[in-house]
């Protein structure tokens, strides 16, 4: 049985602020909350879903002794699995070579490609890739050739799965979780409804067949804010997103940021401000000053008022109830707005087939009766009572149960 909603809502709400100001300071004379049980197992759950478990296991100086066992042996399994995704980056690359095929690999990847982060400090869920649309078919057959079948494809990319393994179901990161690796051909996001694509900016000019770096810390920069920006849009960022664009921030020089308004661009980089807003709250001093002044001139109105209050847990999955209308703020004109509302009233056939392979391949939504009722019967229960989000009460029954857990 779960606690009351209202009182997870809270705990997730106190617990993932208080781990993120923990995260931000990394001080280890920092003084140990005087959390309850459900507090800690809350506390787990949010760095669980946030993606800092083996980040606070280094940074983190809170004395409890159960707290620390937890996150110790959370690094432990990511180091184990980014082996086995180095392995696999390498056998790519060494096919890709062979074949003539320009890769590169993205977000994550990349970060630890710099030295961003050590082995065991940031857990990715899967690889992504990006190769050219004409290259789609050769990209296909080398990953099959590399045991991976097609499980899904969506608007953004196409996953693949390794031909054998189950996903684990449980309390955080395992080492032996299959790999996944998502294929793109675009970067892009959807703002609620207006795309915004930036693929010229992260293909390189001149690649070479194997992997390929981004052309630059800004284009990578450009990619980890568009990213950011589409899950806050979606309400399901994360907090190692913030960190990632922080730990690269301290990294780059006044003119790296420049890739922002790259004169190709048809238009500024407004989407920027809300991540880069979230960044300066938690993370004092990793973004420019003169950054932060150009983005909120390049935002409208809307925007630049909304992104002035956001909190972490108010645009994540901390924040405990599905919004009616998620993103809505981010219209560009009225058009944009009534596009939104339409989509959520009625839903594209895009979007419903996507909802279909969700609950088809997302262990969290395994068994959920809410996620397979129709359509009309979800707007009617948005409109009469909170909905709690199924993604979150997968993680906080897993905290609750989970053996691991001696707080």
């Amino acid at each position: 049985m779960l606690p009351p909603l209202k009182t997870v809502k809270a705990g997730l709400r106190r617990t993932t602020e208080a781990l993120a100001a923990e995260l931000a300071l990394a001080r280890p004379d920092t003084p140990t909350p005087s959390w309850n049980k459900l507090e800690w197992q809350l506390a787990s759950a949010a760095a669980v879903a946030h993606g800092i478990s083996p980040l606070l296991s280094r940074r983190c100086g809170w004395q409890k002794a159960g707290w620390h066992a937890f996150l110790a042996a959370q690094r432990e399994h990511v180091a184990q699995r980014q082996q086995r995704i180095a392995a696999l980056l390498a056998r790519i690359d060494a096919q890709a070579r062979s074949t003539g095929l320009s890769i590169v690999p993205l977000k994550g990847s990349a970060l630890h490609a710099i030295g961003l982060y050590a082995p065991g400090d940031r857990p990715m869920a899967d690889i992504d890739l990006l190769v050219r649309e004409a290259d789609t078919a050769r990209a296909t057959a080398l990953l099959e050739e590399l045991g991976y079948v097609e499980s899904f494809a969506q608007w953004k990319h196409r996953t693949f799965k390794p031909a054998d393994g189950e996903a684990f179901a449980g309390l955080g990161e395992h080492r032996d979780t299959p790999v996944n690796i998502e294929l793109h051909t675009h970067i892009h996001e959807r703002l609620p409804v207006r795309t915004i694509d930036i693929t010229s900016r992260i293909y390189p000019r001149k690649a070479h067949p194997g992997l390929n770096t981004y052309p630059s810390p800004g284009a990578l920069m450009c990619h980890l804010l568009l990213h950011a920006a589409g899950n806050i849009c979606g309400r399901s960022l994360r907090l190692i997103h913030l960190h990632d664009i922080a730990m690269l921030a301290r990294r780059m020089a006044a003119s790296d940021w420049e890739a922002l308004w790259d004169e190709h661009a048809t238009q500024a980089p407004w989407w920027a401000l809300p991540p880069v807003r979230l960044v300066a709250r938690y993370y004092r001093e990793a973004i420019p000053a003169s950054v932060l002044r150009r983005l909120e001139r390049d935002s409208n109105v809307v925007l630049r008022a909304v992104s002035r209050r956001q909190t972490l847990t108010q645009v994540s999955c901390s924040a405990l109830w599905l919004h009616a209308l998620p993103g809505i703020e981010w219209s560009r004109s009225l058009g944009e707005a009534a596009r939104c509302i339409g989509h959520r009233i009625r839903p594209t056939e895009e979007a419903v087939k996507e909802r279909a392979d969700m609950v088809r391949t997302q262990v969290w939504l395994q068994g959920q009766s809410w996620v397979t009722l129709h359509h009309g019967r979800r707007m009617l229960t948005w409109l009469t009572r909170p909905v709690p989000r199924m993604d979150t009460l997968y993680v906080v029954r897993a905290a609750l149960e989970s053996p691991a857990l001696a707080i």
